[in-house]
């Protein structure tokens, strides 16, 4: 018998190698190769050389090869113009995200930190999908009663009985409404790992969706790797995106994530799939948001806003609310910007504090914003406006912990600043949209239109834009700007000086 052949694989860049080193040719990182058998293929591969191939030679003027199949390579116009109807999932951010709705037998490939809920927006949607199409639930980190504990507190299953210390029947969760009967009629779970079994129930149940949880849990028995390895990842996934697109499943798969917040396994695991979406959201804060990065069937950087609420996760459908402060009692050293993420704008509230350091490099923090982009405006504020920001430290914050990082919020860090500097209130009615040049310019910035719209929609009056592009007419006061020091001048409005303001400071 023939010794098996064998290789070795990098964990980390999924780099093959036919030999052990310390240290991977490919990415350079110590003790990552791991030996991986070769598995030889029951199917018949062609060669170009051989007598089965396609360019097989006659043998002794007969020729051994086989008759060429029939050509399966067709035009575009052979190919059917049948237009795909998408799903709704029940979940209109969801949908958002997925570029209109779940495409049959597309695979979305969702990852995010530990407890963000991921389980839980697949539970959820599963659920909602169960009422017009079969759903298959394969879970390879949970059993089917941890499950249903986990479906009956979010109402996808009926409130499930454990028997307690008295051995008399206690519902779980008494106080929350019964779930109706239909619920989860069509939803099918299988806590299973093995790739080969969860193979075999999607050719016997045939479902229209099958959601996988998680796809490190899943292992292939014929490789000798553990699960979560490279080897496995790459292979359970194929055979996973071969099963969908024969036969016309949807795959909705959990990926978890690294220390460094990247989809854990090769890269080619995000190349295999149609979808990439990112659950992000902070531990400290209740809402979540659905990131896109890939999509193979709509654009790309879109987001959709969850709430977590004590029956899971709830839609967030005007996120400006979320992200905004309180108008009513505004403070100084705050503006308001409108970002854009994707197709959709947010109005977000910038807050900002400069205070007089005692050291000799001052300090910068930013949250939610680029850092980079705020010593940019910091070194432009200093030049061409006058301000000692070299003697300040300064903090600047966006409200919820939203990550705006387009330029066109440049303007609005810059104003926050400067009333921080100043002490004075911008004006609560105004919304800063604009990008700042190094040379003290505003720069003009993209999808201008539906930014003011999303603000004249909330009740601001005035808005602080570049000049130089052209303006719908919407029930706004519109203050084209050239320069940085013309937009405060128009933020912060007039304020009468007090006693305390004819005193001169140490800037003075």
């Amino acid at each position: 018998m023939a010794k098996p052949k064998s290789f070795y694989v990098c964990n980390d860049c999924g780099a093959e190698s036919p030999q052990w080193f310390g240290k991977c040719p490919a990415c350079g990182t110590y003790n990552s190769l791991e030996e991986q058998l070769l598995i030889q293929s029951s199917v018949d591969v062609p060669t170009r050389g051989g007598v089965s191939g396609w360019q097989a030679a006659p043998n002794n003027g007969k020729s051994n090869a086989k008759a060429p199949k029939q050509r399966a390579s067709l035009t575009f116009d052979q190919i059917s113009d049948r237009q795909v109807t998408r799903w709704e999932s029940g979940y209109g951010e969801l949908d958002r995200v997925l570029g209109g709705g779940v495409v049959p037998g597309s695979m979305v490939l969702i990852g995010g930190d530990p407890g963000i809920g991921k389980s839980t927006l697949l539970l959820q949607v599963s659920n909602q999908l169960a009422q017009r199409y079969r759903i298959l639930y394969i879970s390879g980190e949970e059993s089917g009663q941890q499950i249903k504990l986990r479906a009956s507190r979010l109402g996808v299953a009926k409130p499930l009985s454990v028997v307690g210390d008295g051995d008399e029947p206690v519902t779980e969760n008494p106080g929350e409404s019964q779930a109706p009967e239909n619920v989860g009629a069509d939803l099918y779970v299988l806590p299973e790992t093995d790739l080969e079994e969860i193979l075999r129930e999607v050719d016997s149940l045939k479902p229209n969706v099958a959601v996988i949880d998680s796809i490190q849990t899943v292992f292939f028995p014929a490789l000798t790797s553990a699960p979560g390895s490279v080897a496995q990842v790459r292979e359970c996934t194929a055979a996973l995106m071969k099963v969908a697109k024969h036969e016309d499943i949807t795959m909705l798969i959990v990926g978890h994530v690294t220390k460094e917040g990247a989809i854990a396994g090769p890269k080619v695991l995000e190349h295999l799939v149609d979808t990439v979406l990112y659950f992000e959201g902070d531990r400290f804060a209740s809402h979540r948001l659905l990131r896109t990065v890939k999509n193979r069937f709509g654009a790309t950087h879109e987001i959709g806003i969850f709430e977590m609420v004590s029956h899971g996760l709830r839609e967030v459908p005007n996120p400006s609310e979320l992200f905004l402060g309180n108008r009513d009692d505004p403070a100084p050293g705050t503006a308001i910007v409108v970002a854009c993420e994707g197709t959709r704008p947010i109005v977000v509230e910038l807050q900002a504090l400069v205070s007089p350091t005692s050291y000799p490099s001052p300090r910068r923090a930013a949250t939610g914003i680029d850092y980079n982009r705020l010593v940019q405006i910091l070194a432009v504020l200093e030049k061409r406006v006058g301000i000692p920001m070299s003697k300040l430290d300064s903090y600047v914050a966006s409200a919820g912990g939203l990550n705006v990082e387009e330029p066109a919020v440049d303007l609005g860090i810059a104003i926050a600043i400067v009333a921080s500097f100043r002490d004075r209130i911008v004006d609560p009615g105004t919304v800063l949209i604009g990008e700042v040049g190094l040379g003290g310019q505003v720069r003009s910035v993209s999808q201008m239109e539906l930014r003011l719209k999303e603000a004249a929609k909330l009740g601001f009056k005035r808005a602080i834009v570049p000049k130089g592009q052209k303006f719908p007419d919407l029930n706004i006061e519109i203050l084209p700007v050239s320069k940085v020091i013309d937009a405060i001048i128009a933020a912060i409005p007039h304020q009468e000086l007090t006693t305390d303001d004819l005193e001169p400071d140490e800037y003075d």
